[in-house]
């Protein structure tokens, strides 16, 4: 979850597509231009099962002037030893 955040903060698409699960990824992917990223709030994170697991954040940032918080419960699963992002509930 920290590596995909940073992944934000520096607009790596190709690193949050690679770390995207192939069968929820998207074809391409466009970060909101000019978002100022403030923060990440890991609330909680727990195992689900022995390969996939959820986390819980804050993320902050602001566009145009305008503060957003995106909460959200998000699902990862680890395969051949690396987690991947599947999906996730906005809260």
């Amino acid at each position: 979850m920290r590596s995909r955040y940073s992944a934000f903060v520096l607009g790596d698409v190709p690193y949050l597509l690679a770390t995207w699960h192939s069968s929820q990824r998207p074809a391409e992917l466009t970060l909101e231009a000019g978002a100022k990223w403030l923060g990440l709030d890991i609330k909680q994170h727990r195992s689900t099962g022995e390969h996939t697991a959820e986390v819980e954040f804050v993320a902050r940032f602001r566009v145009g002037g305008k503060a957003i918080r995106q909460h959200e419960r998000s699902r990862f699963v680890r395969e051949e030893g690396r987690w991947y992002y599947v999906d996730g509930d906005v809260l």
